[in-house]
């Protein structure tokens, strides 16, 4: 992948091919219609949103906290057996 402040400059739908080849996603959920996937990125974390063949990227604000983040893909993320 590129660097961060590299990635930040590319148009959104670059960010959203570049994520779906080469990132690493760890979630998938649905909300009204809509796919999100999130993908670990620089420390930070990157949402694609798909619906109808378009794509948005969504990152989250460095304040926000790790549980938070992932809270709403709880339900469809698997647990380490043991956990």
């Amino acid at each position: 992948m590129l660097e961060h402040s590299l990635f930040r400059k590319l148009p959104p739908w670059v960010q959203a091919e570049l994520l779906t080849q080469k990132g690493e996603a760890l979630a998938l959920r649905h909300f009204n219609g809509w796919a999100i996937t999130l993908h670990p990125y620089e420390n930070t974390f990157l949402e694609v949103w798909s619906k109808f063949g378009v794509e948005v990227v969504g990152t989250f604000h460095h304040a926000v906290s790790y549980m938070d983040v992932i809270e709403p893909y709880l339900s469809v993320m698997p647990l380490p057996e043991g956990a």
